[in-house]
């Protein structure tokens, strides 16, 4: 998948008005999760998408995994948007569906494995959600 491809799912996912708004959301989206998941787990990521997607994430990985709820994810999204944590869980759900429609599944249980359960459904994945 080209970095294009992924950010019109992105946006077609979002409904956004732009590739530039896709862009800007999906950096900041996957800013956090790459505060959430273990260094090794955003590096095997990373190598799973579009390539300036990848090296982006590279770019902001973290020294180790920081340990936080979902609530706080939405935050920090919201932080990273400019927008109210209702609009972040929007847009954190759009972006990491995308990325799990963009990744293996083995990649994808990877990451689900180092979230608490509530994270399932960010990734179009209710069913592992408790």
């Amino acid at each position: 998948m080209q970095r294009h491809e992924f950010l019109a799912r992105v946006r077609e996912l979002g409904e956004y008005n732009s590739q530039e708004e896709a862009e800007k959301v999906t950096e900041a989206v996957l800013r956090v999760l790459a505060q959430r998941i273990s260094p090794g787990e955003v590096d095997d990521l990373a190598s799973q998408l579009p390539g300036p997607l990848g090296k982006f994430l590279s770019e902001v990985k973290p020294q180790q995994a920081e340990s936080f709820g979902i609530e706080e994810f939405h935050r920090r999204v919201a932080e990273g948007t400019g927008a109210r944590p209702r609009t972040a869980q929007w847009d954190a759900s759009a972006v990491l569906t995308a990325v799990a429609m963009a990744i293996s599944g083995g990649e994808l249980n990877q990451i689900l494995s180092q979230l608490p359960s509530s994270y399932a459904t960010l990734f179009g994945k209710p069913e592992l959600a408790e």
